[in-house]
C-alpha cells in the first residue's frame, strides 16, 4: 500500500505527489471528479486548497473528499 507523503497543486486539476518511496508522479484528476463529494473541487480555487491528512496518508479537501493513495500512484505519471 503506498501513501502520500507531499502535495503540490500543480496546473488545472493535477497535483505534484511524493509518496513514500520517493517517487514524484503528476496525477489528473479532472476525469475524476464526478459524483455528490467531488462537485465543490471543480472550483479550482477549492481544488487549490488540497492537503495531507495524516491519519489516512493521502490528499484530503476541507469536504472530506479523498482519494485512495494507491488509486493516485496508479494513475499518476513519473516526473
Amino acid at each position: 500500500m503506498h501513501f502520500v507523503k507531499d502535495v503540490q497543486y500543480f496546473a488545472d486539476y493535477k497535483l505534484k505527489l511524493t509518496f513514500e518511496d520517493s517517487i514524484v508522479k503528476i496525477v489528473d484528476l479532472k476525469p475524476h471528479l464526478d459524483g455528490e463529494i467531488f462537485e465543490p473541487l471543480i472550483d479550482i480555487e477549492y481544488f487549490k486548497s488540497v492537503r495531507i491528512n495524516p491519519d489516512i496518508d493521502t490528499v484530503v479537501w476541507s469536504n472530506e473528499a479523498d482519494f485512495s493513495p494507491d488509486f493516485l500512484y496508479e494513475i499518476g505519471e513519473n516526473t
